[in-house]
């Protein structure tokens, strides 16, 4: 028998400029109207908090939070195709929302397509709520799909039940 060599540790770090490459490439790959490069570089330089989850150099999700007075809104959380369902959605969120709560936001918001069911199911798992539509709101191969709006009240660290 053959030991196979162990796998590089997954690690959330801040996203850098070099990482653009391949969190575009994840992009593409997981989305029919991915954000370009240019976007998440603007999202970079415009100073949100960008996280990118690793193992070794290979970046296997990322996460884009905004944050302003006392709201933050999440706006992108994405992990691979190929790596979804190992629980590094779910690793990503929680890193947003402790981003969230160190910028004394009081509530998350974010939006999502109604038919990205894995994403809406981590969402409700992590205690976002459905709290309106926005009709037309994202691109779409016939006609636009609405977005649905979830928001999420952040609780002290203190107060937020141990998973």
């Amino acid at each position: 028998m053959v030991a196979q060599p162990n796998p590089q540790p997954v690690a959330l770090r801040p996203m850098r400029i070099d990482d653009l490459a391949q969190v575009a490439e994840i992009e593409m790959a997981a989305y029919e109207f991915p954000w370009t490069r240019g976007v998440l570089r603007d999202c970079l330089t415009a100073g949100y908090d960008a996280w990118v989850l690793a193992s070794g150099s290979r970046i296997l999700g990322y996460g884009i939070l905004s944050v302003a007075a006392q709201e933050a809104h999440l706006l992108n959380l994405c992990v691979a195709p190929s790596e979804q369902g190992q629980g590094y959605g779910r690793r990503l969120l929680r890193r947003m929302l402790d981003l969230a709560r160190w910028h004394d936001a009081q509530r998350v918001f974010l939006e999502v397509r109604p038919s990205n069911r894995r994403a809406i199911e981590l969402y409700d798992q992590a205690g976002f709520n459905e709290i309106g539509r926005r009709r037309g709101y994202y691109p779409a191969t016939r006609a636009r799909e609405d977005a649905i709006v979830m928001a999420l009240e952040l609780l002290p660290p203190d107060d937020v039940p141990q998973d």
